[in-house]
Protein backbone atom coordinates (compact mmCIF):
# COMPACT_ATOMS: atom_id res chain seq x y z
CA UNK A 1 0.00 0.00 0.00
CA UNK A 2 2.94 2.18 0.00
CA UNK A 3 3.88 4.41 -2.74
CA UNK A 4 6.48 3.51 -5.06
CA UNK A 5 9.43 5.63 -4.94
CA UNK A 6 9.48 8.07 -8.33
CA UNK A 7 5.93 7.49 -9.14
CA UNK A 8 4.72 11.15 -8.43
CA UNK A 9 1.78 9.96 -6.27
CA UNK A 10 0.82 9.22 -2.99
CA UNK A 11 -1.30 10.54 -0.29
CA UNK A 12 1.26 11.54 2.72
CA UNK A 13 0.40 9.89 5.88
CA UNK A 14 1.65 11.78 9.01
CA UNK A 15 1.69 11.27 12.42
CA UNK A 16 0.46 13.99 15.03
CA UNK A 17 1.46 14.09 18.23
CA UNK A 18 -0.10 15.66 21.14
CA UNK A 19 0.90 16.14 24.65
CA UNK A 20 -1.57 14.61 27.56
CA UNK A 21 -0.07 16.18 30.04
CA UNK A 22 2.18 19.60 30.99
CA UNK A 23 4.89 17.53 32.63
CA UNK A 24 5.97 16.62 28.98
CA UNK A 25 7.52 19.83 28.25
CA UNK A 26 10.52 18.24 30.91
CA UNK A 27 9.96 14.75 30.31
CA UNK A 28 10.25 14.93 26.28
CA UNK A 29 13.84 15.92 25.99
CA UNK A 30 14.64 12.50 27.90
CA UNK A 31 12.69 10.36 25.59
CA UNK A 32 9.92 10.12 27.61
CA UNK A 33 6.15 11.51 28.18
CA UNK A 34 2.32 11.03 27.59
CA UNK A 35 1.30 11.14 24.36
CA UNK A 36 -2.04 10.96 22.19
CA UNK A 37 -1.80 10.61 18.38
CA UNK A 38 -3.17 10.64 15.33
CA UNK A 39 -2.63 9.85 11.96
CA UNK A 40 -3.11 12.08 8.89
CA UNK A 41 -4.43 10.98 5.78
CA UNK A 42 -5.99 12.76 2.16
CA UNK A 43 -7.14 15.89 4.60
CA UNK A 44 -7.89 14.44 8.10
CA UNK A 45 -7.14 12.75 10.80
CA UNK A 46 -8.06 9.57 12.92
CA UNK A 47 -7.69 8.20 16.09
CA UNK A 48 -8.71 5.76 18.58
CA UNK A 49 -10.44 6.70 22.34
CA UNK A 50 -12.70 4.84 24.96
CA UNK A 51 -16.24 4.48 25.43
CA UNK A 52 -18.45 1.92 27.01
CA UNK A 53 -20.04 0.26 23.86
CA UNK A 54 -19.09 -2.53 21.88
CA UNK A 55 -18.54 -0.48 18.60
CA UNK A 56 -16.05 1.68 17.20
CA UNK A 57 -13.68 3.92 18.98
CA UNK A 58 -11.78 5.45 15.94
CA UNK A 59 -13.26 9.12 15.41
CA UNK A 60 -11.65 11.56 13.01
CA UNK A 61 -10.90 15.14 13.51
CA UNK A 62 -9.36 17.89 11.58
CA UNK A 63 -5.79 17.49 11.51
CA UNK A 64 -3.39 18.82 14.43
CA UNK A 65 -6.44 20.18 16.52
CA UNK A 66 -8.24 16.85 18.36
CA UNK A 67 -9.71 19.18 21.41
CA UNK A 68 -8.71 18.27 24.90
CA UNK A 69 -5.01 17.65 23.77
CA UNK A 70 -2.02 20.00 22.97
CA UNK A 71 -0.54 19.85 19.62
CA UNK A 72 3.82 18.97 19.84
CA UNK A 73 4.91 17.80 16.57
CA UNK A 74 4.02 16.05 13.57
CA UNK A 75 6.44 13.12 11.97
CA UNK A 76 5.84 12.42 8.18
CA UNK A 77 5.64 8.45 7.69
CA UNK A 78 5.37 8.26 3.93
CA UNK A 79 2.85 8.36 1.54
CA UNK A 80 0.30 5.96 0.38
CA UNK A 81 -1.20 5.07 -2.96
CA UNK A 82 -4.77 4.46 -1.98
CA UNK A 83 -7.52 6.62 -3.64
CA UNK A 84 -9.38 8.37 -0.97
CA UNK A 85 -12.46 6.03 -1.41
CA UNK A 86 -10.10 3.30 -0.94
CA UNK A 87 -8.77 4.59 2.15
CA UNK A 88 -12.35 5.45 3.70
CA UNK A 89 -12.74 1.47 3.52
CA UNK A 90 -9.46 0.36 4.68
CA UNK A 91 -10.17 2.41 7.91
CA UNK A 92 -13.48 1.43 8.64
CA UNK A 93 -12.32 -2.06 7.76
CA UNK A 94 -9.81 -1.38 10.93
CA UNK A 95 -11.78 0.18 13.05
CA UNK A 96 -13.67 -3.46 13.20
CA UNK A 97 -10.10 -4.16 15.78
CA UNK A 98 -10.70 -1.11 17.82
CA UNK A 99 -13.94 -0.91 20.02
CA UNK A 100 -14.55 1.75 22.34
CA UNK A 101 -14.96 -1.09 25.15
CA UNK A 102 -12.01 -2.13 24.43
CA UNK A 103 -8.83 0.63 24.68
CA UNK A 104 -6.36 0.43 27.45
CA UNK A 105 -3.75 1.98 28.57
CA UNK A 106 -0.78 -0.23 28.43
CA UNK A 107 -1.87 -2.89 25.77
CA UNK A 108 -4.46 -0.91 23.28
CA UNK A 109 -4.01 2.58 23.19
CA UNK A 110 -4.45 5.71 20.71
CA UNK A 111 -0.64 4.80 19.64
CA UNK A 112 -1.57 1.70 18.98
CA UNK A 113 -3.94 2.53 16.85
CA UNK A 114 -1.81 4.65 14.80
CA UNK A 115 1.09 2.03 14.57
CA UNK A 116 -1.27 -0.39 13.47
CA UNK A 117 -2.19 2.25 10.60
CA UNK A 118 1.12 3.15 9.63
CA UNK A 119 2.61 -0.39 8.77
CA UNK A 120 -0.71 -0.78 6.94
CA UNK A 121 -0.11 1.69 5.05
CA UNK A 122 3.65 2.36 5.09
CA UNK A 123 5.08 -0.73 5.86
CA UNK A 124 7.01 1.81 8.98
CA UNK A 125 6.43 1.80 13.04
CA UNK A 126 5.96 5.04 14.54
CA UNK A 127 9.07 6.62 16.55
CA UNK A 128 9.58 4.56 20.14
CA UNK A 129 8.99 7.80 22.06
CA UNK A 130 5.78 8.12 21.34
CA UNK A 131 4.47 5.06 22.90
CA UNK A 132 7.04 4.71 25.30
CA UNK A 133 4.90 4.43 28.69
CA UNK A 134 2.94 2.20 27.31
CA UNK A 135 6.06 -0.46 26.61
CA UNK A 136 7.24 0.21 30.44
CA UNK A 137 3.83 0.18 31.89
CA UNK A 138 3.67 -2.97 30.41
CA UNK A 139 6.80 -4.59 32.71
CA UNK A 140 6.37 -1.98 35.81
CA UNK A 141 2.08 -2.30 35.69
CA UNK A 142 1.76 -1.98 39.53
CA UNK A 143 3.44 2.17 39.12
CA UNK A 144 0.60 2.73 37.41
CA UNK A 145 -2.48 4.08 39.20
CA UNK A 146 -5.97 2.10 38.58
CA UNK A 147 -7.57 5.11 37.72
CA UNK A 148 -5.78 5.84 34.88
CA UNK A 149 -5.42 2.38 33.71
CA UNK A 150 -9.46 2.45 33.26
CA UNK A 151 -10.01 5.69 32.35
CA UNK A 152 -7.50 6.99 29.64
CA UNK A 153 -8.65 8.85 27.09
CA UNK A 154 -12.21 7.98 27.58
CA UNK A 155 -13.66 10.69 26.24
CA UNK A 156 -13.78 11.58 22.14
CA UNK A 157 -13.97 14.87 20.36
CA UNK A 158 -16.82 17.00 21.40
CA UNK A 159 -16.02 16.64 24.77
CA UNK A 160 -13.73 18.24 27.19
CA UNK A 161 -10.66 17.64 29.05
CA UNK A 162 -10.42 16.08 32.54
CA UNK A 163 -7.79 17.59 35.10
CA UNK A 164 -6.19 14.92 37.70
CA UNK A 165 -8.76 15.45 40.50
CA UNK A 166 -11.69 14.59 37.80
CA UNK A 167 -10.30 11.02 36.87
CA UNK A 168 -12.03 9.14 39.53
CA UNK A 169 -15.12 10.24 38.47
CA UNK A 170 -14.51 9.68 34.88
CA UNK A 171 -13.51 6.49 35.26
CA UNK A 172 -16.71 5.11 36.88
CA UNK A 173 -19.14 7.49 34.65
CA UNK A 174 -21.72 6.10 32.40
CA UNK A 175 -22.61 7.57 29.05
CA UNK A 176 -26.19 7.62 28.33
CA UNK A 177 -28.22 8.28 25.15
CA UNK A 178 -27.34 11.36 24.82
CA UNK A 179 -23.50 11.27 24.71
CA UNK A 180 -23.56 8.32 22.36
CA UNK A 181 -25.39 10.43 19.89
CA UNK A 182 -22.60 12.90 20.50
CA UNK A 183 -19.99 9.91 20.01
CA UNK A 184 -21.55 9.15 16.31
CA UNK A 185 -21.03 12.40 15.13
CA UNK A 186 -17.30 11.71 15.09
CA UNK A 187 -17.37 8.15 15.71
CA UNK A 188 -16.43 5.83 12.62
CA UNK A 189 -18.24 3.08 11.43
CA UNK A 190 -16.57 -0.45 11.17
CA UNK A 191 -17.38 -2.90 8.81
CA UNK A 192 -18.57 -5.36 11.92
CA UNK A 193 -21.27 -1.98 12.14
CA UNK A 194 -21.95 -1.56 8.42
CA UNK A 195 -21.80 -4.75 6.49
CA UNK A 196 -22.32 -3.78 3.20
CA UNK A 197 -18.60 -1.90 3.49
CA UNK A 198 -16.63 -3.88 0.77
CA UNK A 199 -12.89 -3.61 1.34
CA UNK A 200 -10.22 -3.43 -1.93
CA UNK A 201 -8.81 -6.88 -3.00
CA UNK A 202 -5.33 -5.34 -2.62
CA UNK A 203 -5.76 -4.53 1.16
CA UNK A 204 -7.69 -7.99 2.07
CA UNK A 205 -4.48 -10.07 2.60
CA UNK A 206 -2.85 -7.34 4.63
CA UNK A 207 -5.77 -7.14 6.96
CA UNK A 208 -6.07 -11.00 8.03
Amino acid sequence: MEAQNGSGVGAPVVLNVYDLTPMNNYLYWFGLGIFHSGIEVHGMEYGYGAHEFPTSGVFEVEPKSCPGFTYRRSVWMGTTDLSRAEFRSFIENLAGKYNGNTYHLISKNCNHFTDDVCKNLTRKSISGWVNRLARVGSFFNCLLPESIQVSTVRHVPTHPAFSDDDMDSVSSSVIGDSDLEELDQHLLPSTADVHSIDVPPKLAKDLL
